[in-house]
């Protein structure tokens, strides 16, 4: 009798096609490895972490440079007035000069886009203050001459003068990615000025100013 040989291939239980989708059990054992694997963690905690801490360092930096400017502002013009009162008379060309005193107190930094001006205030028997003379660093009239202006309360004594010293200077901020912000942005501007009566004489006169 001739043998019988099914062309139909048999398939064993055991080796049957396995599902695309992993058990569920297998799947809480990956992910439990993972939450536990701590490997690389440091490395992604200082991606995350080395912008804020850049951005911490520069700020940090910018406002200590800023408190030095703006000190040496107020030690400038400071010293500006000081040294005008101490003169019974002034003249452009030693006007001229306290943009050199300026610029020294400022060193090491060098300020950008300083401004110097230094005016004679005359207060009457009344206590109204008047623009005497004014100079500024260009040998030009900042204030129309016989002008009245605005003192603080405690400065209008009758009959007397002061000598008013005004600085301003541009900063420029250094932030984190200031290339991608305009100048005016990164850039405020500190101003400071001071009162100071005068040291010789009644008045301290500048007749070319």
């Amino acid at each position: 009798m001739a043998d019988f040989v099914s062309e139909t291939p048999l398939t064993h239980p055991a080796t049957a096609s396995q599902p695309a989708v992993a058990p569920p059990g297998r799947l809480s054992g990956i992910f439990r490895r993972l939450r536990q694997d701590r490997r690389g963690a440091g490395a992604v905690e200082f991606a995350i972490l080395a912008p804020i801490l850049l951005m911490l360092y520069i700020s940090a930096f910018e406002i200590t440079v800023g408190m030095s400017i703006a000190k040496r502002a107020s030690r400038a013009a400071g010293t500006i007035a000081d040294l005008v009162t101490q003169q019974p008379s002034m003249t452009k060309a030693s006007l001229a000069t306290m943009v050199g005193v300026a610029q020294s107190v400022f060193a090491p930094y060098t300020p950008q886009n300083l401004k110097v001006k230094v005016s004679g205030i005359d207060i009457d028997s009344s206590g109204v203050p008047r623009i005497l003379w004014s100079w500024q660093q260009d040998n030009s009239r900042p204030y129309t001459p016989n002008a009245v202006v605005t003192l603080p309360t405690d400065l209008k004594n009758p009959s007397s003068f002061l000598i008013h010293a005004e600085l301003e200077l541009d900063h420029q901020l250094g932030l984190f990615l200031a290339n991608t912000m305009s100048y005016d942005t990164r850039t405020i501007t500190i101003k400071r000025d001071f009162y100071f009566r005068q040291r010789v004489g009644d008045k301290v006169l500048c007749q070319e100013c």
